[in-house]
């Protein structure tokens, strides 16, 4: 396993960005793009060549979609991800796109949050959802890809099933153990063993489950909620993961900095231990 950090993708400063994730002593990123006005062949060539001047490696890229997005239990079921069938065609063609640009990266993995994915097979909606991402599905599998979900608007088994459900074989798992909390959906831990051996990516995150039942849970650094990082790291490496632990600090300014910086710390020292 290795620790990777988050790379936003923007108009400019790129450069900065990724010469700033080299001099901090990482080297692999998930490259997050919410603008499709940015996947262009200029940009998918500037940031090889990033990547390669300071050998970032881009292990995934995080494509996001257009329209409104909270992250809330109100109003999150009606605006996030492809559930939504208001804005199901724009981001299913969204998602498409990414992933055609992710073929210029030549990243082979492309991650996204698909919404509240219906708890029961008998949901009048889960039909029209299966559909939606078996067509993504299939055009990543000709792009030779893998659709990584991350974990966090659904319990473990949802996806479990909705995987056995497509059957396509490139349906793997972004695992975010601070989301699954933050949305009260699974301890990280025990989800291993329902998702364990579709683990593909993982964001290094961390926070408190919720305390109402309106709004998420309080993200905090890694290391200092409930994610339970030291039994998380042996949990994967039993199932075979030896991929990147990417640190997501979802706040900004120094404190950030200096967050992901120890966070970085924290993880390689329980690598060293595995």
């Amino acid at each position: 396993m290795n620790v990777g950090i988050i790379i936003l993708h923007s108009a400019e400063g790129m450069r900065e960005k990724f010469e700033t994730a080299k001099k901090r002593g990482f080297r692999h990123c998930q490259l997050v793009s919410w603008n499709p006005a940015l996947w262009t062949d200029e940009n998918a060539s500037e940031m090889k060549k990033l990547s390669e001047e300071f050998s970032v490696e881009i292990t995934a890229f995080w494509c996001g979609w257009s329209g409104p997005k909270r992250w809330n239990f109100t109003e999150g079921p009606e605006t996030l991800g492809i559930v939504p069938v208001a804005f199901r065609a724009g981001r299913l063609q969204n998602l498409l796109d990414g992933s055609d640009y992710a073929v210029k990266l030549g990243v082979k993995d492309v991650v996204t949050h698909m919404g509240f994915i219906p708890e029961n097979m008998t949901d009048p909606a889960w039909p029209g959802v299966v559909a939606a991402v078996k067509v993504i599905a299939l055009h990543l599998q000709k792009n030779n890809q893998n659709l990584l979900f991350e974990t966090g608007q659904e319990t473990p088994v949802v996806l479990l099933r909705l995987f056995e459900e497509i059957a396509t074989g490139n349906l793997f798992v972004n695992l975010d153990p601070a989301n699954l909390i933050l949305y009260g959906k699974a301890n990280p831990v025990d989800a291993l063993d329902v998702i364990g051996d579709y683990v593909r990516g993982v964001h290094a995150k961390d926070g408190f489950y919720p305390t109402n039942g309106k709004e998420l849970g309080h993200e905090v650094k890694v290391g200092t909620g409930k994610a339970n990082f030291p039994e998380l790291l042996k949990g994967l490496k039993a199932h075979g993961f030896d991929g990147s632990l990417t640190i997501e600090r979802e706040i900004s300014g120094e404190q950030q900095v200096i967050d992901i910086l120890e966070t970085k710390e924290y993880l390689e020292n329980l690598i060293a231990k595995l």
